[in-house]
């Protein structure tokens, strides 16, 4: 990489794509799911869960995080085989709640403890309130998505930061 591409890179974000529940049908009788997601300029995918509209994917993507100010973005596609496949909604991640829990440093909590809590609103695509939770001295963050330009579709994920050693991280980062 030229150098000064690390450079503004804050950090790493684990994203994992657990699983999806009651997607929408686009062929005759399921749905042959898998997940793109998009963040500023990268784009990663899950594998294809062949005929089921309540996948378990189970993946971890990794996303190198420059600002926490961008969304990220989650396309749930249909793969077909003779034509285009078919979008089956979309749903987008706000980092900023979990960013600021990752700032307030807490690093003595019991396992399991919820830092923050953030509500479902119609400014995000939560399903229900989720928490940042303290976990194996990790803070993650698991929610339930509802699928946007859809009829029916939610999305499991869940993230967790990774620090780059080397870089200030979230700290002093205005939020």
């Amino acid at each position: 990489k030229p150098r000064g591409m690390m450079d503004n890179i804050l950090g790493l974000l684990k994203l994992r794509i657990k699983r999806g529940i009651n997607l929408a049908i686009r062929d005759a009788n399921s749905s042959d799911p898998y997940v793109v997601v998009n963040m500023g300029e990268q784009k990663l995918r899950t594998r294809v869960v062949k005929n089921n509209c309540n996948p378990e994917w189970n993946e971890e993507l990794t996303l190198s995080i420059s600002d926490v100010h961008t969304p990220i973005n989650l396309t749930v596609f249909d793969k077909d085989t003779f034509s285009m496949d078919d979008k089956v909604g979309d749903a987008e991640i706000d980092l900023k709640p979990y960013a600021n829990a990752v700032q307030m440093k807490l690093d003595t909590l019991p396992d399991g403890c919820a830092i923050k809590r953030v509500q479902a609103n119609r400014t995000n695509c939560l399903a229900e309130e989720s928490s940042c939770i303290w976990k194996d001295g990790k803070i993650v963050q698991e929610m339930t998505l509802r699928l946007r330009n859809v009829e029916s579709g939610e999305l499991v994920v869940e993230i967790e930061w990774v620090d780059i050693p080397g870089s200030g991280g979230l700290l002093g980062i205005q939020i």
